[in-house]
């Protein structure tokens, strides 16, 4: 008997490309007039790094951008999302721009042009300025939304003729609850529930100075948005009862990001649960935030089974010891948080446009041998989520692109250089570049727009 597979193509406009940023990747951490991030110095604590590894020379990407571009090209993407470097472009946060960061970015996005390669725009993937930490506390004083107001409208004004995705903030959460709440990441501070909060909200502020610099600066076609690593929540039996548990989950673990951006207010439960830790708002603060934007992002590497418990509320289920997961511990293998992640913000917050900007594993993989690096987990796990997103686009939910996290193996924050989630091996001794199995399947993939 002949099996005849079923074809199953993505949209015939589907977007396909890879992602990074600029800390993870660049190095020349102190070159032609940047600054130390708050990344910077925060590696150079130790303890906080593994290995006490720096971002000083990474991938040497801001040297060796003409090589990773073409290979990028090689591997079949269309489209490439990065990040702008803050501090190399204001090395005090404010005051006079530096031209010489300000070049670099023109030379690769011209370059990325020219290869065929459609940039997409990240303004934020937490690399503050240590000058804006020292001077203002960070994301704990308005000040820094205000100074970010006016790198995001230099940005765009230098970038936007050629420039016409933009993504506001990556990861809220990372670089306010983890970097001044659990210390976790930079600055790697522990304080109290009311400044994290206010954390939150000014870069909530960030956000709609980087939506109206857009609008004002972006020209003809241009496009923003956030990106966000909402918490996805599966439901154990994909029941009514489930879903509404796991719909109520997805609302109350993200409602400090979305509910402001897409409802203009914070929602009253949030509020009753916080007291008098609330934030701060100003007036005119919520018309700022929730100006209307183009598509959401969404970072999604993982889920949290649910269930319904007594009288309906979600229960949270843990995982058990020996359930799947990648090197990165955290990352638990769960395909249908893809599924539901996107189906819950399409679902309560009617999202029209959502693009997946990050999803991808990070394992210890071993050098390569025989010049290949046979990752066969890292492809295992790509295209279960693929799957799972594939699923999610027939049922409805409006999915328009995906990038993988990502290009290259880099700086993986408090990992350092040990964790992996490139497709493609970075040795950091030569900094030779070496695709993997997955790269050679991912390329399959974007070529043919359907999973293979």
């Amino acid at each position: 008997m002949k099996i005849a597979p079923k074809h199953r193509p993505f949209p015939p406009d589907f977007i396909w490309g890879f992602a990074a940023a600029a800390a993870q990747i660049e190095g020349a951490a102190f070159l032609d007039g940047k600054s130390a991030s708050v990344w910077d110095t925060f590696a150079r604590i130790p303890g906080k790094v593994h290995n006490g590894d720096t971002l000083d020379v990474a991938c040497d990407h801001y040297h060796r951008f003409p090589e990773d571009l073409a290979l990028m090209a090689q591997l079949g993407a269309k489209h490439y999302r990065l990040s702008i470097s803050w501090p190399r472009i204001f090395p005090d946060g404010t005051g006079t721009p530096n031209q010489l960061g300000i070049d670099f970015y023109n030379r690769l996005i011209d370059k990325a042009l020219e290869l065929g390669l459609t940039p997409w725009v990240t303004l934020f993937h937490w690399d503050l300025p240590q000058a804006l930490e020292d001077r203002l506390g960070g994301w704990r004083s308005r000040e820094t939304a205000e100074a970010f107001a006016v790198y995001a409208e230099t940005v765009v004004k230098a970038l936007g003729d050629r420039v016409k995705h933009w993504i506001t903030l990556n990861e809220i959460i990372c670089f306010t609850r983890a970097g001044y709440g659990d210390g976790s990441k930079a600055p790697g501070l522990m304080l109290s529930e009311k400044v994290v909060n206010q954390t939150y909200h000014h870069a909530l502020l960030a956000h709609g100075y980087a939506v109206r610099a857009v609008r004002n600066f972006g020209g003809e076609g241009a496009r923003v948005g956030l990106t966000d690593c909402s918490e996805g929540f599966i439901p154990i039996t994909e029941t009514p009862e489930n879903i509404a548990a796991a719909h109520a989950a997805f609302v109350s673990a993200n409602t400090r990001i979305l509910e402001p951006i897409f409802k203009a207010r914070y929602h009253p439960e949030f509020l009753l649960e916080v007291g008098s830790d609330a934030p701060d708002v100003l007036s005119g603060d919520m018309e700022l935030i929730s100006q209307p934007t183009d598509f959401l992002g969404l970072n999604i590497y993982r889920g949290v089974f649910v269930r319904a418990g007594q009288n309906g509320k979600p229960e949270l289920l843990d995982f058990p010891p020996s359930y799947p997961r990648a090197d990165a511990n955290w990352l638990t293998h769960t395909p249908q948080s893809m599924y539901w992640c996107t189906r819950s913000v399409a679902e309560i917050y009617d999202i029209k446009s959502i693009y997946i900007t990050e999803s991808g594993v990070g394992y210890d993989d071993l050098p390569p041998k025989n010049g290949e690096v046979l990752d066969l987990h890292r492809r295992d796990y790509l295209r279960n989520y693929l799957r799972e997103l594939q699923r999610a686009i027939e049922d409805g939910v409006p999915v328009h692109g995906y990038f993988l996290w990502s290009f290259m193996d880099n700086f993986e924050w408090g990992d350092g250089y040990a964790r992996r989630f490139g497709v493609v091996y970075t040795d950091y001794s030569t900094q030779r570049r070496t695709p993997k199995a997955s790269a050679v399947w991912y390329r399959a993939v974007m070529t043919r727009n359907e999973i293979v």
